[in-house]
């Protein structure tokens, strides 16, 4: 498959890209959480899940643990985005589908031990107006998270689900990355348009998709793992997965799949519009620089 044309960008463009998408979607993603750590067959769905948590811990609940995300997208998604683009340019001018999923494994993988902690901390702070008043731990910030952990469980705790949260990361990485140029390679082989923010909508709406499907799954069984109370910590993944199964059926495994594509369309969106635009900055100036440095 072709693509664009080769371009060094900052590594940290990607995880910039996130943090606005992150604190764009936040309630959402809070939302999506408090579905996936409900247990049981009750069903409130995404709406009333948002009503309830506006009305009976207060609006501004909506955005807990912000810091935490934005500290998990500055960590997994920097990583993730980064190493793909540096892998993606290590190959050759038209990597093939099989190239790119190698390239985002890859970094799937590194950007989802590197973001762990971050994603250990910004589950919790999501989950804790949903604990009883006694079993709260009521971060500050995700500073303060980090720091109470590593303290009172130790540093091991800010792992724990590393192993489904590296899955997940695969996965979404390579669900996300490789169907965003696929769709845009598409689109601009076979469609009579261009290269451009209507291109780039479209190619992430449809990867925001293909990755919120793809994810679903291994996201709730990682979520389950990370709110899992001290008692409940030893449990493994294949253990949490049979539990579920038994209990909860089949559906349980895309308990939150509407705020999860909800919260992953427009992050999806707002992610790949912004890192495309900053390549356009950024080439722009590139370009500006080596013209005035030929005169």
């Amino acid at each position: 498959m072709s693509t664009s044309a080769k371009k060094s960008t900052p590594f940290w463009f990607g995880g910039a890209a996130s943090c606005v998408a992150a604190t764009c979607v936040h309630p959402l993603d809070l939302t999506k959480v408090r579905l996936q750590t409900m247990k049981g067959n009750a069903n409130m769905g995404m709406l009333g899940t948002m009503i309830k948590i506006a009305r009976t811990e207060g609006p501004l609940r909506l955005y807990a643990g912000l810091s935490a995300s934005i500290l998990r997208q500055a960590t997994y998604s920097t990583v993730r985005f980064g190493v793909y683009e540096r892998l993606k340019q290590s190959t050759s001018s038209s990597p093939s589908i099989w190239q790119l999923l190698l390239c985002s494994s890859a970094a799937g993988a590194l950007g989802g031990a590197c973001g762990n902690p971050g994603d250990v901390i910004n589950v919790r702070m999501q989950n804790d107006g949903q604990l009883p008043p006694q079993q709260r731990r009521h971060y500050k910030n995700a500073l303060d998270g980090l720091v109470r952990i590593s303290r009172e469980e130790g540093v091991s705790a800010l792992f724990r689900g590393v192993g489904p949260n590296v899955n997940r990361a695969i996965l979404m990485t390579s669900s996300q990355c490789v169907s965003y140029d696929i769709f845009k390679d598409l689109l601009l082989n076979h469609t009579p348009m261009k290269d451009g923010l209507t291109t780039h909508f479209t190619s992430s709406v449809l990867a925001g998709l293909v990755a919120t499907t793809v994810c679903s799954p291994v996201d709730v069984i990682k979520t389950r793992i990370m709110s899992a109370s001290t008692s409940e910590r030893r449990l493994s993944s294949m253990t949490i997965m049979s539990q579920m199964y038994k209990m909860e059926g089949i559906r349980s495994f895309f308990k939150g799949w509407t705020p999860a594509f909800i919260r992953l369309g427009p992050q999806t969106i707002i992610t790949f519009v912004v890192l495309e635009q900053l390549k356009t900055w950024h080439h722009a100036l590139q370009d500006q620089q080596l013209m005035v440095a030929k005169i």
